[in-house]
């Protein structure tokens, strides 16, 4: 599978296009501009890619920004997990609270849970829910586990926040422990934020896995 990354908008959010066989997916449509929004455009344009739907890890603001105009552009729907329509039924009211502003996106086309699949070409990803930074957040896992495409889950040197509506810090931990982990440590981690990690690296030097940060 093809990955191709891009980072966006004020808060310096990830989007991937996921590709395989001319069929790609759109995770977390970040960008927040008409410009950043010409970007994934041409690249996807350019490569020749007929993108098959949306895809969001989670639905807080800096990962939705783009997720009406990608609909729009490319005809499709997106797709989330159902425990957080909420936060994306509030995406309006998430601007006002940062001070920025953001299209509302319309319903979602259906929603992911646990074991789902999703044909990209000849590929599959297989989502894992992965709560603890937002209810619904989930990781798309592709290359038969090679790669996890993870949200604001697992960071390199960190994770994800738990202080906002109905994050938690145990159940963050276990998200990570009880579904990253077991993937491997080979396994090449790509975070919402900041550079890709792998697994194996995150258990030998992140203070929140090895041990030297206390789950109170």
């Amino acid at each position: 599978m093809q990955i191709k990354s891009f980072t966006f908008n004020p808060f310096q959010t990830n989007c991937y296009v996921l590709s395989d066989s001319a069929e790609a997916v759109i995770v977390d449509p970040s960008a927040s501009s008409d410009a950043e929004m010409r970007v994934i455009r041409e690249y996807i344009d350019t490569a020749g890619l007929t993108v098959k739907h949306v895809l969001l890890t989670h639905a807080h603001i800096d990962h939705i920004f783009g997720v009406a105009d990608a609909c729009s552009y490319f005809d499709v729907g997106y797709l989330m997990h159902r425990s957080d329509l909420l936060l994306m039924q509030g995406a309006a009211e998430q601007g006002r609270l940062f001070g920025v502003e953001i299209d509302q996106p319309g319903e979602p086309a259906g929603f992911l849970d646990e074991d789902s699949t999703i044909a990209v070409g000849g590929e599959q990803l297989t989502i894992l829910h992965t709560p603890g930074h937002s209810p619904g957040s989930i990781t798309f896992v592709a290359d038969g586990g090679e790669v996890a495409v993870a949200g604001d889950v697992l960071f390199a040197g960190s994770i994800g926040r738990t202080d906002l509506w109905q994050g938690s810090l145990p159940v963050l931990m276990r998200s990570i422990f009880d579904k990253l982990v077991p993937l491997g440590e080979q396994t090449r981690v790509l975070p919402g934020h900041g550079p890709a990690t792998t697994v194996g690296v995150e258990l030998q030097s992140n203070p929140f896995l090895t041990g030297s940060y206390e789950l109170k």
